[in-house]
């Protein structure tokens, strides 16, 4: 028996006319459709007059049911994939199942559109070359911390998902961790009639929701720690050992008296005759 073909569909997150023509064949055409909230789904379905069976696979039911779907696609069945908004397994249950697929050797593939951390990326007026996605920050306070203080050394493009409810505490420990004066741009209700990019400071955003209440599922772009800003760091650090110290480092780790002090030049930004000088005094 032939196997079926696993199809990873993207949805509107918002506008329902951002669908593609190929999701909507696709849609028509499958076999089954596996949706994270099906309450939620029928609405699309229901607006582009598609039949297709749903079945609900989410967050709690998504190792059994994964299973399940893969061997619907064993079994000759076509089944396509949607989330609640935007694209499958951007922070989304839809991963487990494609991970199911992958081993199983199904063929897997992927009909693109809309993803709100691209559409909030290029709204945002901050460097979109390079970017880093942290989707939503843990609610366990100890893995929270973790990543918070991976972001500090973060020199890409920062993008995060946050529920209305959690803005406020989010806002707080972006600014205790990254500093206030830090850009960031809040976007809201994108694609939608009433789509919002507040481009402010993290420190403005929070005095901002301190006096209004948040309407809506953000995506927060940050920007990220230049370069510049770390490399002044790293001489602060550098800055906190005496010169024969920092000297010491180095001839620790085997490095000619030479190579030392053109390493500790660079560390310190200065010139190695500088450091010269000081050792001899």
């Amino acid at each position: 028996m032939e196997t079926g073909t696993l199809y990873v569909c993207a949805t509107p997150i918002g506008n329902l006319e951002d669908i593609t023509y190929r999701v909507l064949e696709c849609l028509k055409s499958v076999d089954l459709i596996a949706a994270e909230d099906t309450r939620n789904s029928i609405k699309l379905l229901n607006h582009f007059k598609i039949k297709t069976p749903m079945t609900a696979y989410h967050e709690y039911n998504k190792f059994d049911k994964a299973r399940y779907l893969v061997q619907e696609v064993l079994n000759g069945k076509n089944v396509a994939i949607i989330t609640d908004a935007g694209t499958p397994c951007i922070s989304d249950p839809g991963e487990e199942l494609v991970r199911q697929a992958a081993e199983a050797g199904i063929r897997i593939t992927s009909l693109p559109g809309p993803a709100a951390l691209i559409t909030a990326l290029t709204i945002s007026a901050l460097p979109t070359r390079r970017f880093a996605f942290e989707a939503f920050l843990p609610a366990e306070k100890r893995e929270r911390e973790r990543i918070l203080e991976e972001l500090t050394h973060e020199t890409r493009t920062m993008i995060l998902y946050e529920a209305p409810h959690h803005l406020k505490k989010t806002l707080a420990d972006l600014a205790e961790t990254l500093g206030g004066s830090r850009k960031i741009s809040l976007c809201r209700e994108l694609t939608k009639k009433h789509e919002e990019a507040i481009r402010t400071t993290i420190s403005e955003a929070l005095a901002r929701y301190e006096l209004e209440e948040p309407r809506g599922e953000y995506v927060l772009v940050i920007e990220g720690k230049s370069w510049a800003e770390q490399d002044q760091e790293a001489k602060d650090d550098w800055a906190k050992l005496s010169i024969p110290e920092h000297m010491q480092h180095y001839l620790a780790k085997g490095m000619s008296e030479k190579d030392a002090m053109k390493a500790v030049a660079k560390d310190r930004g200065v010139s190695k005759r500088e450091i010269y000088a000081a050792l001899k005094k």
